[in-house]
């Protein structure tokens, strides 16, 4: 069979989704299976509307037995709100119920990769099967579906919808645009990583494809056995570690968890914040802004390797995530492998992974007060913490290594390709 896997973003971009498709692509080749990943020159989200942001070169490589092209982004201009103008302008243009056809000529407005359309429309005879993923991101997916409904391909989506928190209900829009729906409507199948996700796609009308609740993985012999003592050392760092890996954003979290270290700090905490992903514009401008005695409380260690990020794990005492932007959270897998408690907002897809009181705590999105009593209460509670920890090992060994992801995904493949076949 051949497979071809369309994501905006792919590696050595450090993402869940892109984690998720690497994991899936290379247990497909072992299979038997050939996998084409067609992705972009983005180095990180911002890379799709900003020129001024890191790329890669355009060109094939070969990434775990899948071949990789990545195609060069196009843009209706490199002016930076021009994408974000046109985001809102199509949110607004969904509610008011223009027509289908205007909302999806608007959404392929910007960004656009041309090149990679044109390699599904020329090999669209030996591709069996395609999964597409982002729909927030769906500008360059439909161009995509339009080839595979014209050549009868299956689609399967796995559409990462970042449900955002009970607050603040206009979040969710920019995941569930009318021709975002459409799409999905479209997919022979839908991969959600939690019920939660998968119910709230149903409740706006997501009716017609065939819905896999699946959640994503670790391997966790890939995130365990760093070396603390020498993370430690490197980094100057004595007491104990407050972790967060994850883009660098509001919407992660992460201001928010800097504020909430403060005030921990203000009352005499020796814990040391570490920051791992990539820092997002409007938070290199927040921590810019931050005084020295903030800051030298602070580790940023942006797009850390791998080896650096196990002795993190290794060294800390707990990992933070309070997002409403995460569909799933590998990074709570990681931690668990690793036997480290976790804090996580009550928002977006997490509340189906972390069992508050069981394995971790949960607070509201952009709660300073609750999030500094959270890690309060796990830095002082070692007991707790270790139970925890422990809680979710025994979760992640069960049910989330991605062993236990692709025996639940590769019947989706399979059926899809009978389906073509029929």
């Amino acid at each position: 069979m051949h497979i071809v896997h369309v994501v905006q973003l792919y590696h050595p971009v450090a993402s869940g989704s892109v984690r998720y498709f690497v994991e899936i692509g290379k247990r497909l080749v072992a299979d038997g299976h050939r996998v084409t990943v067609l992705t972009t020159t983005a180095h990180d989200l911002e890379s799709l509307w900003q020129a001024d942001k890191r790329t890669f070169a355009p060109g094939y490589e070969c990434h775990e037995g899948c071949d990789v092209y990545r195609f060069p982004i196009m843009r209706i201009s490199d002016m930076p709100l021009v994408y974000p103008v046109l985001r809102r302008l199509l949110v607004e243009a969904g509610r008011i119920g223009l027509p289908l056809s205007l909302l999806r000529w608007l959404a392929v407005l910007t960004p656009q990769a041309p090149e990679l359309t044109a390699w599904v429309a020329a090999h669209a005879a030996d591709i069996d099967v395609i999964h597409m993923t982002n729909v927030t991101l769906d500008g360059l997916l439909h161009p995509v579906m339009d080839i595979a409904k014209a050549q009868q391909i299956p689609v399967i989506t796995t559409p990462f919808v970042h449900l955002g928190d009970a607050q603040d209900t206009n979040f969710v829009r920019y995941y569930s645009m009318p021709q975002q729906l459409d799409l999905l409507n479209q997919s022979r199948d839908v991969i959600t990583m939690t019920g939660r996700e998968a119910r709230f796609l149903q409740s706006r009308g997501v009716t017609q494809p065939r819905f896999h609740v699946v959640g994503a993985g670790v391997t966790p012999a890939e995130v365990t056995g760093g070396d603390g003592v020498v993370f430690r050392a490197r980094h100057a760092i004595t007491g104990p570690i407050v972790l967060q890996v994850g883009a660098m954003a509001r919407d992660k979290g992460t201001i928010a968890t800097v504020h909430a270290m403060q005030q921990l700090w203000a009352a005499g905490s020796a814990a040391t914040l570490v920051l791992i992903g990539a820092p997002l514009a409007h938070f290199q401008e927040f921590y810019d802004q931050l005084p020295a005695t903030t800051t030298v409380h602070i580790r940023i260690l942006a797009y850390a390797s791998d080896a650096e990020r196990r002795d993190a794990y290794a060294a800390a005492q707990l990992l933070v995530l309070p997002s409403r932007t995460d569909s799933f959270g590998i990074v709570f897998l990681e931690a668990w492998c690793n036997q480290l408690p976790v804090i996580g907002a009550d928002a977006g897809g997490i509340p189906d992974l972390v069992h508050a009181g069981h394995d971790g705590l949960l607070v509201p999105f952009a709660d300073i007060d609750a999030l500094a009593h959270a890690i309060q209460r796990l830095l002082t509670n070692p007991d707790l913490a270790h139970q925890f920890g422990a809680a979710g090992y025994a979760n992640v060994h069960a049910h989330y290594t991605w062993a236990h992801i692709y025996a639940s995904v590769a019947p989706i493949y399979q059926a899809a390709e009978l389906s073509d076949a029929d």
